[in-house]
């Protein structure tokens, strides 16, 4: 079971512009959607046998985890490149974890979101690492068992993938469905747990 420092009842809504960006979004020269980090985080890549991740937060909580492919480097505001003590912790973590020394992270995490995909989001630390769940059960789990697509909608929305191991939420038919780093990231994910 993943420890989560930070429950999900104890941050409220967030407050106005706390989403907002220290700079304005620009159109990302891939034609990507521009990562928006929160206004006051830093930000640091870390390589990983699944290509750089870009962890962002402050001196207290971890806010994003962003995957390969899901940003570009030149995007990032640069004067704001530098570790945080949540960062650096999680890229410890992270590369205990892909060393196969780590299965449950235990972070300092504070994911903005409603009160819904709080729930949803800290619920995925508890699927067991190496094993699977489907997206109805997950329903189920958080409460709301006919809420199906709107677990998949905000697995989908997870800014802390692999912390918050969205990559074990599979179909009911046990197929790999969508993945915002894409299903061949999330086949491997899950094959590094049960390797």
């Amino acid at each position: 079971m993943t420890v989560i420092t930070n429950s999900p009842a104890s941050t409220a809504t967030p407050a106005r512009g706390e989403r907002a960006s220290a700079r304005a979004p620009r159109p990302a020269s891939s034609g990507r959607r521009v990562p928006v980090l929160l206004t006051g985080d830093a930000w640091r890549l870390v390589a990983t046998p699944v290509g750089e991740l870009v962890l962002s937060g402050d001196d207290r909580f971890l806010h994003h985890v962003l995957l390969p492919g899901s940003f570009e480097e030149a995007d990032l505001d640069p004067s704001r490149r530098e570790p945080t003590a949540a960062t650096d912790e999680a890229a410890e973590q992270l590369a205990a974890y892909f060393e196969h020394r780590l299965r449950d992270f235990d972070l300092p995490l504070d994911p903005k979101g409603t009160e819904f995909q709080r729930k949803v989001w800290f619920a995925l630390g508890d699927i067991p690492y190496g094993e699977t769940e489907s997206y109805g059960s997950l329903a189920a789990r958080v409460g709301n068992p006919k809420a199906c697509r709107a677990v998949g909608m905000t697995n989908g929305r997870n800014p802390l993938p692999i912390v918050l191991p969205c990559h074990r939420v599979i179909g009911a038919d046990g197929s790999l469905t969508g993945y915002g780093g894409g299903i061949d990231l999330k086949r491997r994910l899950l094959e590094h747990e049960r390797s």
